[in-house]
Order: C-alpha cells, then structure tokens, then sequence
C-alpha cells in the first residue's frame, strides 16, 4: 500500500470513528435504565425493555468496532498493515476501505467461516 492510499485510509477510518462516536452517544441514551415509577402501560413497558435489549445489542457492536478501527489506525505505519495473517498475501485497497479492520483477505476470511 503506498502513501497516497494510506492516507485515504486513514481519512475513512477517523471518519467512520467519529461517526460511530455519535451513534455510540446516542445507544447510550438509549440504554438507560426505563424507571419503573414512569407513566407507562405494561406493554409499552415491554416494548422498551425490548428495545432497550436491542440497543444494548447495538451499543456492543458498534463499541468493539471503534476499538477496531482505533487499533487498524495506530497500526497503518506497522509493515505488516494490509497483510493477510493467515496466507501474508497483501489485502486488496477495497477491502481495507470496506473494512479497515480486517486482518483477512476474502478468500481465508471465507476458510475460516466454514
């Protein structure tokens, strides 16, 4: 990978850093606890708690895919950034730029999901 495509890289993974910043904000409002003392009917209740478990879900996600991009971004200048871990074959540029975190090229990502 040369200069020019690292530093397009970079640029993509802060901005889908910060961008995940904003959602992770937003999870967290939606994650706080439901008082049980609120002036809401037993299923809507429910419903909330529904959602609340799902936004948990999503909170979760999206926080280890910050962790991921931050590590991928401290990592850039490392050799070994854009390399396959398993076969050492370069990743191609489109899929460091669909996922930056990716420490797989496709094809041992797919082994290793059968």
């Amino acid at each position: 990978m040369d200069d020019k495509q690292k530093n397009i890289l970079a640029r993509h993974i802060r901005e889908t850093i910060a961008a995940l910043k904003e959602d992770i904000e937003a999870y967290r409002e939606l994650t706080k606890p439901i008082a049980p003392d609120a002036a809401i009917g037993r299923l809507t209740r429910m419903e909330a708690i529904g959602s609340k478990s799902i936004n948990e879900a999503a909170l979760r996600k999206a926080e280890g895919k910050r962790t991921r991009l931050e590590r991928a971004l401290r990592d850039l200048d490392d050799p070994d950034f854009g390399l396959c871990r398993e076969c050492e074959e370069p990743i191609p540029f489109a899929r460091l730029m669909a996922m930056p975190e990716s420490d797989l090229c496709v094809r041992c990502a797919e082994e290793q999901a059968h």
